[in-house]
């Protein structure tokens, strides 16, 4: 959901930039800067954005640079008035010198001049709606190409994974046979102890299948599928509106079945496999979190 956009648009007085980024976040944090001029305007554009971005910690920002002729402008005197009293105070506190053309450094600063008359022009509108528009479509568009270079890396994990997991199966065999060895061993070396090998073989049984993990490797296989199910086909790269969270809890059940195959592996080398299985499944979680 990381992405960055820039719209510029011009009414007949106002040439009108939009500035959008965003980062990753569970929900949708918008912050916007925007002029006193347009404040009116806020709730609405702030709306047209939140239909865009879903989630996401964002922040939007608007410039408006003046192009009509200065008859149609006046001074804000009061911002200038304040700007002054500022620069005075920093030219005392920090002994700095006085600035040798006041005119040039005030009217540089943001918000000094202001539209004749109180309302908002229908143009002015439009235009900041259409930068606003422009913006958002570049961020999308932004947003597009990372998602198809996070297709390319899921689709790469999970079958990761899932070769991971075929590699399992050989050491299922053996460690059946290694098991029965050693409790057979350990029972020899109880000299004088007699035992019902009935018994015995009953109680193998029953401690094997504690052991197996074909419903684990069954459920993973699933999730596996499942997750590249949610993802969409490869020429797409844009799942419907909040796949974000269900691939999040479709990689937490992948994890428990993982922990699961982990605690009932009772072999080195299954240890070592499930140990570069969590590897993996690490690295999708946190790119998971880059997906609306």
């Amino acid at each position: 959901m990381t992405g960055f956009g820039r719209g510029v648009a011009e009414s007949s007085s106002k040439k009108i930039t939009v500035e959008v980024k965003s980062l990753n976040s569970k929900q949708l944090d918008l912050f916007m800067r925007i002029p006193p001029y347009f404040r009116e305007m806020e709730i609405e554009a702030r709306r047209a954005a939140a239909e865009i971005l879903e989630r996401g910690k964002a922040e939007m920002a608007v410039q408006v640079e003046h192009i009509a002729p200065i008859d149609t402008l006046k001074l804000n005197i009061g911002a200038l008035e304040g700007y002054k009293a500022q620069i005075e105070e920093m030219k005392s506190t920090l002994a700095l010198p006085e600035p040798a053309d006041w005119y040039s450094t005030l009217l540089r600063l943001p918000e000094v001049w202001q539209a004749k008359g109180e309302e908002i022009a229908e143009e002015d509108t439009k235009a900041l709606l259409d930068a606003e528009r422009q913006a958002l479509d570049h961020l999308t568009e932004f947003r597009m190409q990372e998602g198809k270079k996070l297709y390319t890396f899921f689709v790469e994990k999970i079958e990761n994974i899932r070769s991971l997991l075929a590699k399992v199966e050989p050491f299922e065999k053996s460690r059946v046979e290694k098991i029965r060895q050693r409790l057979e061993e350990q029972l020899a070396s109880l000299r004088g102890v007699d035992y019902d090998k009935g018994r015995l073989e009953q109680e193998l049984i029953f401690y094997i299948e504690k052991l197996d993990v074909s419903e684990e490797k069954l459920r993973l296989t699933s999730h596996l599928d499942y997750f590249l199910a949610t993802l969409g086909p490869d020429d797409d790269c844009r799942p419907e509106s909040g796949q974000g969270k269900k691939l999040g809890f479709i990689s937490q059940e992948m994890g428990r079945e993982i922990n699961t195959l982990g605690s009932k592996s009772n072999n080195a080398d299954m240890q070592k496999i499930v140990v570069e299985m969590k590897d993996e499944l690490e690295q999708i979680k946190e790119q998971v979190l880059n997906v609306l």
